[in-house]
């Protein structure tokens, strides 16, 4: 049966599939898509993007930070990602005095590059198909929590037994909704220091209002560096690394990218769920993503008029600010795009040609006959207990206080196991949590959003699922939720940094004063009463449909033996493939492929949050400056392509016909953020900046041409290498 299961796959995947669709795994490249890629364009061959004998592109990929990609682009070990991703650690070495977010920042030498701790960079030095082991013993009369069992300890042992350097680590994840598995050796570094990013009018250019949509004129991107001990290997920061050695380093094409042309985009996505029945997107679509939409719309309402009104604030909250727009605008772009391309009607078209078939084989109707009824059973019984859990999710995501509760109790947890000597070990890195999350932390701001936030939560929660504590205290506040909000902040020590860490003098009476907090046992309590009341319900119901899910999976490959079936997203590596190409956006919309840096001017205002222009920009467009990196008197900012990508490809390198870099992904087009869910080769379209445009910004706006200068750059078209060499 092991053995059919995985004919099956690879059966299933070696079908015709639509180019552009897919996210593959590059070990598979070889028999799976090679011949495909090449009829698209591609020079290279398979070995040459992954290769365990060799250096290859997989070698200068690396998973940045655990949520976003990198790439190599030097044999100094310069790493080249997106400025969102970097953002972070660019903005905790920022102050006003030394502003990196509004001025940029770009090191003169090694000895100004800044290390960032915390931060790491991980390599992939193989990967293996481990089904057979994984699965070994496990039977279909199994009960899911036996199998799980038998599968941990499979896995345990496929670690254990792994070839591997001591500086090595393995990570094995379940594919395909668990049908199948692979292992993954892993090298990570953790000396990673900032080298170089643009002022946020370049990199963030556009903020909210462009945010997933085209045309782009963002020079998204951040450079850093990888440093590793004294023999090449990862190791903790120390003065005396040196910088990486890398296997592999990606060259830099100078010819760019013309319309038509092949393009691969390599990274690490995050997440997507491209086989989920109807019902499942119905309700994703257009009862979940509007919750979420509607929570953030509040806080995003709050902050966005704190950052434009303070420049100490827009440092403070870029970082927050980022990471709740992201997926605040690509909910409501997936919601609609789903819906215009009537994405729920051909999944449903395609489950009835699903059931047909079924019904039409007898060993097929027993073992699948009931999985689309049973679908829509359970996602009826889950959904009220989903509306809460999103509501209450997003209490802890926008409201900052609620954030703050969630750390704090998990050390009362150490305090209560282990006594005050235990919580007295951990009490510096409390410190240092503490430290950090009030450098940028505004009550005035966070009042605020309680107040827009737990409006919505009393008012959207079904009754029987609001925490009856809260449900009093909003009573003695007249149900007036400013007035509410500003009682937990009066009331309470969490919002003022001295006062909390005078109290955590004394471990003792630092942890009697937080549990008789009023907003630590407002936050705890509507929070323990989701666990209690709502959680334990949602997650059984979650258990069966995460079972129907593989055997939906299952059934769909064992089925529907003509199409091509590639593995959700699970943030390992994947290769995607397509072309440079725009689309039409809807009735009478057709968008190019390319922007140009003209277009950056025709959206400038000054002064403006999201579209003011440094004067050294304007000064350079009006002279049309471009040194080398121009073309025909324009300077290319971003293109788009049909590449099939999602989050945690921030910061994938686009990647030529020969194998070099001609663009860095950054974003998804407002109407192909649904791609996730429902993939569309007409409109599906990922978001990358012209690596020629990156190079202008280095080396003509920020004179940092010393950096260019370690970089290859290439002319594969014009100027081809001979044959041989790189």
């Amino acid at each position: 049966m092991k053995k059919l299961l995985v004919s099956l796959l690879l059966l299933a995947v070696l079908v015709q599939a639509r180019a552009g669709e897919g996210m593959w795994l590059p070990l598979f490249l070889k028999q799976l898509n090679e011949a495909e890629m090449k009829s698209m364009g591609m020079k290279m061959n398979a070995e040459d993007i992954y290769s365990v004998n060799k250096g290859s592109l997989k070698d200068a990929i690396v998973s940045f930070g655990g949520g976003c990609t990198g790439e190599i682009i030097s044999g100094q070990g310069l790493v080249l990602t997106n400025h969102h991703c970097g953002v972070g650690y660019i903005q905790s070495h920022s102050s006003v005095e030394k502003n990196y977010i509004d001025n940029g920042f770009w090191a003169k030498s090694r000895a100004e590059e800044i290390p960032n701790p915390g931060l790491f960079v991980t390599f992939i030095v193989r990967m293996e198909d481990v089904t057979a082991q994984a699965l070994q013993g496990v039977t279909a009369g199994m009960s899911e929590r036996d199998r799980q069992s038998a599968i941990d300890r499979n896995l345990n042992t496929i670690r254990a037994n792994a070839a591997k350097e001591s500086y090595q680590e393995t990570m094995i994840r379940p594919f395909y909704k668990g049908n199948q598995y692979f292992l993954f050796i892993t090298e990570t570094y953790r000396d990673v220091r900032l080298v170089g990013a643009p002022p946020a009018s370049i990199g963030s250019y556009g903020h909210d209002t462009d945010n997933w949509v085209w045309p782009r004129h963002a020079a998204d991107f951040s450079l850093f560096r990888v440093y590793a001990g004294p023999d090449n290997k990862p190791a903790e920061y120390a003065a005396d690394n040196v910088p990486l050695q890398p296997r592999h380093f990606l060259p830099i094409s100078m010819d760019g990218v013309a319309e038509g042309d092949f393009t691969m985009i390599f990274g690490f996505p995050g997440r997507t769920d491209e086989y989920l029945p109807a019902v499942a997107v119905d309700n994703m679509v257009n009862v979940l993503n509007p919750i979420r939409i509607g929570m953030r719309d509040k806080s995003l309402a709050v902050i966005n008029e704190a950052m434009r009104n303070s420049t100490e604030v827009k440092i403070q909250y870029t970082a927050k600010q980022s990471r709740i727009a992201n997926a605040w605008k690509k909910w409501m772009g997936e919601s609609q795009g789903v819906n215009r391309t009537g994405g729920i009607a051909r999944k449903q078209q395609l489950e009835a040609d699903f059931q047909r078939r079924v019904d039409g084989n007898a060993a097929w109707k027993q073992s699948y006959g009931a999985l689309l009824t049973d679908y829509k059973k359970l996602y009826e019984q889950i959904m009220p207990y989903a509306k809460t859990r999103d509501y209450v999710s997003e209490l802890g995501v926008n409201i900052e206080l609620f954030q703050l509760v969630s750390t704090l109790n998990r050390f009362i947890t150490i305090y209560d196991n282990n006594g005050v000597a235990g919580f007295d070990a951990r009490k510096p890195q409390l410190v240092s949590y503490l430290e950090n999350f009030y450098a940028d932390y505004r009550p005035e701001i966070d009042k605020q959003v309680m107040a827009a936030l737990m409006e919505e939560y009393f008012n959207k929660v079904t009754v029987d699922h609001l925490d009856p504590f809260a449900v009093e205290q909003i009573g003695f506040a007249g149900k007036d939720y400013d007035v509410f909000a500003a009682t937990v902040f009066a009331k309470s020590m969490l919002d003022d940094k001295d006062e909390m860490l005078k109290a955590l003098e004394s471990s003792d009476v630092f942890i009697q004063r937080l549990k008789s907090d009023y907003a630590f046992t407002l936050s705890r309590s509507i929070i323990t009463h989701n666990e209690q009341k709502v959680l334990p319900e949602y997650n059984a119901i979650r258990t069966k449909l995460d079972l129907l899910e593989r055997n939906y999976m299952q059934a769909q490959m064992e089925v529907f033996t003509e199409k091509r079936f590639y593995p959700d997203a699970n943030s390992t590596l994947r290769v995607t493939y397509g072309k440079a190409e725009g689309y039409d956006a809807r009735d009478a919309v057709n968008y190019r492929y390319m922007t140009t840096l003209d277009g950056v001017m025709e959206k400038y205002k000054p002064g403006d949050y999201e579209f003011d222009v440094p004067q050294r920009l304007r000064e350079l467009h009006a002279a049309k400056d471009y040194g080398p990196y121009g073309v025909n008197g324009e300077m290319p900012v971003c293109f788009i392509g049909s590449n099939h990508t999602t989050g945690g490809n921030s910061g994938s390198p686009a990647i030529d016909a020969w194998g070099n870099l001609i663009g860095l992904n950054f974003d998804r087009t407002w109407e192909g953020t649904m791609s996730d869910l429902n993939y569309d080769p007409t409109i599906c379209r990922n978001i990358m900046v012209d690596a020629r445009y990156l190079l202008f910004i280095i080396d003509k706006f920020a004179g940092a041409g010393h950096l260019v200068q370690e970089m290859k750059l290439v002319y594969p078209k014009s100027k081809p290498a001979k044959k041989g060499k790189n």
